[in-house]
């Protein structure tokens, strides 16, 4: 009940933050089968009430969702880590004005489309293409599903959450050669299912800003 005066914008940015810290762990190099299921929850539990409690906070049952959806979060990734996303986060909040969900709703649709192509074109992690299925059928409801509709879900709602770009906090390409050699040293990038390059890097912070 705390939360249903919380604004849209804030509703927004903490929400897309609940649900990265699901769908990370998912995904992680360090998932397993309890955390699997905790993840899986908490990203069936935000698909259904976040764009519902963005446009009504007083809406009990999106509310209760979003809570659930955060607890999940929380427990996934302290027993599985996170991803690229968390992993820019943490260097980005350090360096600017920028508060921590904005910047994981920001930067969330551009690591997981990242993501997809490159466990999709390289061999050895074909598994975690599976893995962003699953996630996919989660948030679209669609037994059908696959990580290009996770993609265009995902997108959808940061467009419709109005999330703003990076460059509003004084974020530009000048400082990108420093965000991606801190990021790479960041404990929650080491989670991330596939290795990213520097040049697909720099390409997320370029979509980003």
């Amino acid at each position: 009940e705390l939360t249903y005066s919380l604004p849209p914008a804030i509703t927004a940015s903490t929400g897309l933050d609940a649900l990265t810290q699901c769908i990370e762990p998912f995904v992680s190099n360090q998932a397993n089968p309890i955390t699997d299921g905790i993840a899986g929850a908490g990203i069936r539990a935000a698909a259904r009430g976040l764009l519902r409690a963005y446009r009504n906070g007083n809406d009990s049952e999106a509310r209760s969702d979003m809570a659930v959806a955060s607890l999940c979060g929380g427990m996934a990734l302290a027993n599985a880590k996170l991803g690229a996303v968390h992993g820019f986060a943490s260097v980005l909040g350090g360096m600017f004005p920028i508060p921590h969900g904005v910047v994981c709703a920001r930067l969330l649709p551009y690591v997981v489309a990242t993501n997809v192509a490159a466990v999709t074109a390289r061999s050895t992690e074909s598994s975690y293409r599976a893995r962003y299925d699953y996630i996919a059928q989660l948030l679209t409801a669609e037994a059908k599903a696959s990580a290009h509709d996770a993609v265009e879900w995902i997108q959808s709602l940061c467009t419709a959450l109005d999330i703003p770009p990076l460059s509003a906090f004084g974020v530009t390409p000048t400082h990108f050669g420093e965000i991606v050699a801190k990021s790479k040293q960041a404990s929650s990038m080491k989670g991330n299912p596939v290795v990213l390059s520097d040049y697909e890097l720099h390409q997320i912070l370029a979509a980003a800003l």
